[in-house]
C-alpha cells in the first residue's frame, strides 16, 4: 500500500506542472532542469540513507544510486554547457523539490529497519515514477539529439536501479 501511494505521489509530481498538464510538451531547457533535479533528489535521499542505516544491503544500494545518480547528472551539467542551454525551473521540477524535502522529514523521524523499509519502498516508487516518465514524456519531448540519447542512457541505468530496489526491498520483509 505505502509503496501504491508512494509511487502515486511521485507520479503526480513528475506528471504535474502547469505546462504539462495542459498538454504542452516540456522544452529540452525543462526537461533538463526535471533530469537533473530528479537526480539530486535520489542522491541526497540516498546520503541520508547511509548516515541512518546500518543494514549492509540498503548501504550498498544507496552507495550504487550516489555514484550512478552523481555520474549522469555530471554528463548532463557537460551536455548543457556544450549545447550552451540553460537548464529553466519549472512547476515539474519545483513540485519533485518540494515533495522530496517533505519524504526526506518524514524518513528522517524513522530509525532501524523502519527506515530501511520505508527508504527502499519509496526508491521503488520513485524509480517507478522516473522511469515512466522518461518513458512517456521526457524523452519523447526531447528536441536535441544528444540530450535525447542521455535520457535513454539514463533510462537503462535508472530500470536497473528500480530492480537493484525491488530485490533489496524483497529481502527486507
Amino acid at each position: 500500500m505505502f509503496v501504491r501511494l508512494s509511487a502515486a505521489i511521485a507520479a503526480a509530481a513528475l506528471l504535474s506542472g502547469s505546462a504539462l498538464a495542459q498538454g504542452a510538451k516540456p522544452t529540452d531547457p525543462q526537461i533538463a532542469h526535471i533530469a537533473y533535479t530528479a537526480g539530486v533528489i535520489d542522491v541526497t535521499a540516498a546520503k541520508q540513507a547511509l548516515k541512518k542505516s546500518r543494514n549492509k544491503d540498503v548501504k550498498a544500494f544507496a552507495t550504487d544510486m550516489v555514484r550512478d545518480h552523481e555520474a549522469v547528472n555530471k554528463q548532463a551539467l557537460a551536455l548543457v554547457k556544450k549545447l550552451k542551454v540553460t537548464p529553466e525551473d519549472n512547476d515539474t521540477s519545483r513540485s519533485l523539490s518540494k515533495n522530496a524535502a517533505a519524504k526526506l522529514t518524514e524518513l528522517s523521524k524513522l530509525k532501524g529497519a523502519a527506515f530501511d523499509k520505508a527508504y527502499v519502498d519509496n526508491e521503488v516508487a520513485y524509480h517507478k515514477a522516473v522511469d515512466s516518465a522518461l518513458e512517456t514524456l521526457l524523452i519523447p519531448s526531447a528536441s536535441n539529439a544528444e540530450l535525447k540519447s542521455l535520457l535513454q542512457t539514463g533510462l537503462k541505468i535508472f530500470q536497473g536501479h528500480e530492480q537493484h530496489a525491488e530485490h533489496v526491498a524483497s529481502e527486507l520483509k
